[in-house]
């Protein structure tokens, strides 16, 4: 960390900062800016941003070593407390929170609460490593005004807050249980209607079709009710605001053996797009529930398939660091924009204007991946790929 931050470096951010806001710009690729800026300007090792709101927080923009936390949630209790900035001793904090940055060689956190009018929007952080001296008054000072600027594009209101406070007043539970209906008679149609189609071609012509017709009958009806069946426990789960039901219990297992039989569950014409680009043996056991990795596979890879081209292969691969096992999976599909890598985890949410003729579904995969995931104290986070297309990632605790 250098002895005092790096003003024309500073000087020059936020410049672009202001060409950026006043060409319009504004949100989380604004945000994901300033975060940045941060680390540049105070040497650290890396930054990131947590958004509060409806009891909790959620790191939405982090650069550096702090870049694999983006998705995690972060509890009530880990907010700064009164004063707008605090050197924070890395080991005087709570595992799960040190555990959102990689690396075991870091020694301070610096956190700024970010507030616009009377409303903590957040907390910009910094952190440095081992090697570094402690903080001075002059990097306390350029933090403080790095998350004042970010709670003033919080206070512009366009495109922040990324997740915003639920509205709990009677008109939007109605249009919630307007939507649901609309969204459950919309995905049940199409497997009904298949299957009664092909049940009445059974009982009107089982004569005529010959045994491989009936064959194919059958078969077709089969996956169709499988498909239902996942259906239905996917607008269930959504339904339902139990955190902790159903599921086998948590434990160790190996992630790349899991992964590895999830693919051999999934629908054939998805299976045979899914490559295998790295899953290592040997990997250390992550925690967590087992059976929940076919679902979310699933989901992932459904996702993936929808969003890219028919000739088009889905990545999966896995790996680990000191506190997390990951897995991935990558598409060279239309992409995702920077603004909409959180908003696609909301329930019933869908890019293009949620315009189900070009992407038809229920927008409820990504928001039960995640609430499948954090069930496990793990995350789960989006990314544009580099070259074109999505990553998606998991991360579960090792055991």
């Amino acid at each position: 960390m250098p002895d005092r931050p790096d003003y024309p470096a500073l000087t020059r951010g936020q410049i672009a900062v202001l060409d950026r806001v006043n060409a319009g710009e504004t949100g989380l690729p604004v945000l994901q800016h300033l975060v940045r800026l941060a680390q540049d300007v105070l040497g650290a090792r890396g930054a990131g941003f947590a958004e509060y709101a409806d009891g909790h927080g959620r790191i939405i923009a982090a650069t550096g070593v702090c870049e694999p936390a983006v998705g995690r949630r972060v509890e009530q209790a880990d907010r700064l407390p009164g004063r707008r900035a605090l050197l924070v001793p890395l080991d005087s904090v709570n595992d799960a929170f040190a555990r959102q940055i990689e690396g075991g060689d870091l020694r301070h956190m610096l956190g700024a609460r970010c507030e616009t009018g009377d409303t903590s929007a957040g907390s910009l952080h910094v952190y440095f490593g081992e090697d570094a001296g402690e903080p001075g008054p002059e990097h306390h000072a350029v933090l403080e005004l790095l998350a004042g600027e970010i709670g003033r594009l919080y206070g512009l209101g366009r495109g922040l807050p990324v997740h915003p406070a639920a509205a709990p007043d009677q008109a939007g539970a109605q249009a919630d249980r307007d939507l649901w209906v609309a969204v459950t008679s919309h995905e049940l149609r199409t497997p009904v209607t298949v299957i009664k189609g092909y049940a009445d071609t059974l009982t009107n012509h089982w004569q005529t079709l010959g045994e491989p017709g009936r064959r194919e009958a059958v078969r077709v009806i089969g996956n169709r009710a499988g498909e239902l069946a996942r259906l239905l426990d996917r607008l269930l789960s959504a339904a339902s605001d139990d955190r902790g039901a159903g599921g086998s219990p948590a434990g160790p297992f190996d992630l790349v053996e899991a992964l590895r039989e999830a693919v051999q569950e999934l629908p054939a014409d998805l299976r045979r797009r899914v490559r295998l680009a790295h899953l290592p043996e040997g990997l250390p056991k992550a925690y967590g529930n087992r059976d929940s990795i076919a679902t979310i596979l699933t989901e992932l890879t459904t996702n993936a398939e929808k969003y890219s081209p028919p000739d088009s292969p889905v990545e999966l691969c896995a790996g680990t660091d000191d506190d997390t096992l990951r897995f991935r999976v990558s598409d060279r599909g239309a992409g995702i924009a920077p603004e909409h890598v959180e908003r696609a985890f909301e329930r019933y949410w869908q890019a293009d204007g949620g315009d189900r003729h070009h992407h038809p579904g229920a927008g409820l995969g990504l928001y039960l991946v995640r609430r499948m995931v954090e069930r496990q104290h793990g995350w789960v986070s989006l990314r544009p790929r580099e070259g074109g297309g999505t990553v998606a990632e998991v991360r579960f605790p090792r055991a």
